[in-house]
């Protein structure tokens, strides 16, 4: 099929250093769908601040595209990640006893503010560059910031736009196509800057997506080495069917979840692992067993890696509900090197979350594990600590379940992650909390309004003081980058509730408590 499009220049726009698996699923289905198209990746990741500029106008003069194609990766500040040090920021500014230090995290506050601002401003600063450098070129610009701010972006783009939210290898294809039957959902901004919004009503068929080509991917994209030493992200299905508070993915991706060939998703395992030799692969799926059926998917994956001899290890998020002592075996057996998952040992807050699983069961599944060849891979908790409805007792229970996973698999090898909701937009604990006035309706997700942002990431009183402050004593007390931080805050939290009458007071406390609480929790 003949095509308007003759080249696609890809631009990664900057964030920290993580594999590009999205735009390279994009670009390998265009290529297999349109392989006469000239397609390249430039990631901005990968080139100095000072030289982005420079080097992407140098690319535009060389190229001419007819499409340009960004991927905006993350968009909020305050949303912690290994290069953002907000979380200790807040938790310095908010908690921290020392005035020293409560000055310090204003300064970097502002900075980090700043450094939000900026990097917002040059991501659609190097948009409206393609416009004036190559008027009749189209812009296209997606990502996992532009499925949860498209409306906000589509105001901001240069004319002759499409903003696609969720999967784009369908949408992509319409547009290299001329765009005259467009697919998919997205904003689009027309010559005259009138902003139309198109909702999805067709379904992306993932079997389409094969093993990715990656002596394709290496040629438009050299700087793809780079990345090998790194973890390396492959998916196998989208969709996700639960409805938990304070996620997105069930909207972005769709709730019924689709899936790609389980042998197409061991060879390109295998390929990473034999011919470039690839050492980690996380599967990017929301969940990558979570349903009776996708976990019967999983199985499949892994007889077929199992068939191949492939030498890796993996991991991703892990939902334990239905597994079975078969598939723990061959988990194990092929290279699982940690368990990860969200987890508190609170079933009233499971349910208050809406996260769709039982305690219990999740705790007969790490059983399993131990029962079935379970060595020294790391049991990694990720808690959502003072979520709405959060008390001493649900804290506590939730310390007692650690305490069960330290004595099942081994102290060292049980990993707390202290992590906050982040309050995402049209989101049920948005909802809620807009509800009971913790934020205030119509407020703008983007805010630059410090106190406004780190309201967005939740921790608010009566808990907020005790976990602010536990989490500031273990940092004093090891290193910074240490990964016990977890364990010495949940023994420090632990310990505080312990003092004489710390319960009954917070008990009596409901999601959205009254300023005047117990010592402890401030």
């Amino acid at each position: 099929m003949k095509t308007e499009t003759r080249s696609v220049l890809y631009v990664r726009l900057p964030c920290w250093k993580i594999y590009p698996g999205g735009v390279i699923y994009v670009a390998d289905y265009i290529h297999k769908q349109r392989p006469d198209i000239d397609q390249h990746l430039l990631d901005l990741a990968l080139v100095p601040p000072a030289n982005r500029k420079r080097v992407l106008k140098q690319r535009l003069q060389e190229m001419q595209p007819d499409v340009v194609a960004f991927s905006w990766r993350n968009m909020q500040s305050f949303g912690p990640h290994p290069e953002d040090d907000a979380l200790d920021v807040v938790m310095n500014f908010d908690h921290s006893p020392n005035l020293f230090r409560k000055l310090k995290a204003t300064k970097n506050a502002t900075r980090i503010i700043y450094d939000y601002v900026a990097s917002r401003l040059r991501n659609f600063s190097y948009m409206k560059m393609v416009r004036k450098m190559l008027p009749d070129t189209r812009v296209v610009v997606g990502g996992t910031a532009i499925s949860i701010f498209g409306k906000y972006v589509a105001e901001k783009v240069p004319t002759n736009t499409a903003i696609v939210i969720g999967e784009g290898e369908d949408t992509m294809l319409s547009i290299v196509d001329g765009f005259t039957q467009p697919v998919g959902e997205f904003y689009y901004k027309d010559h005259a800057g009138k902003v139309s919004y198109r909702a999805r009503e067709e379904t992306f068929d993932l079997s389409t997506l094969t093993a990715v080509n990656f002596k394709y991917v290496e040629s438009m994209f050299p700087d793809f080495h780079q990345y090998l030493d790194d973890d390396i992200g492959v998916h196998t299905k989208r969709g996700c069917p639960f409805q938990c508070h304070f996620c997105l993915y069930n909207k972005i991706e769709g709730a019924q979840q689709r899936y790609r060939d389980p042998a197409e998703i061991a060879k390109e395992v295998d390929t990473l692992s034999k011919q470039y030799g690839v050492k980690h692969i996380w599967f990017t799926d929301a969940q990558f067993c979570s349903t009776r059926r996708s976990t019967k998917h999983v199985e499949k994956i892994l007889d077929e890696m199992m068939a191949r001899k492939t030498d890796v290890s993996w991991s991703g998020y892990l939902r334990l509900n239905h597994l079975t002592p078969e598939i723990a075996q061959k988990m194990l057996k092929t290279g699982l090197s940690s368990v990860d998952l969200s987890f508190t040992g609170s079933q009233d807050i499971i349910d208050k979350l809406t996260l769709g699983y039982s305690l219990e069961q999740q705790m007969q599944a790490f059983r399993m594990f131990m029962e079935n060849g379970f060595t020294n891979q790391k049991i990694k908790l990720y808690m959502p600590l003072n979520a709405p409805g959060e008390t001493c007792e649900t804290l506590q229970q939730t310390i007692d379940k650690i305490k069960e996973l330290y004595g099942m698999f081994g102290r060292d090898n049980v990993l707390p992650f202290i992590f906050f909701i982040g309050i995402q937009p049209n989101t049920p604990v948005e909802r809620l909390l807009i509800k009971q006035g913790y934020l205030k309706e119509g407020y703008n997700p983007l805010t630059l309004n410090p106190f406004t942002i780190k309201k967005l990431l939740y921790n608010p009183k009566p808990f907020g003081r005790l976990i602010g402050r536990a989490y500031l004593e273990a940092m004093d007390s090891l290193d910074p980058t240490s990964e016990y931080i977890g364990r010495a805050t949940m023994e420090i939290i632990e310990r505080e509730m312990a003092k004489p009458g710390i319960v009954s007071t917070c008990n009596k406390v409901r999601e959205i408590p009254q300023p005047k609480v117990c010592r402890a929790c401030g």
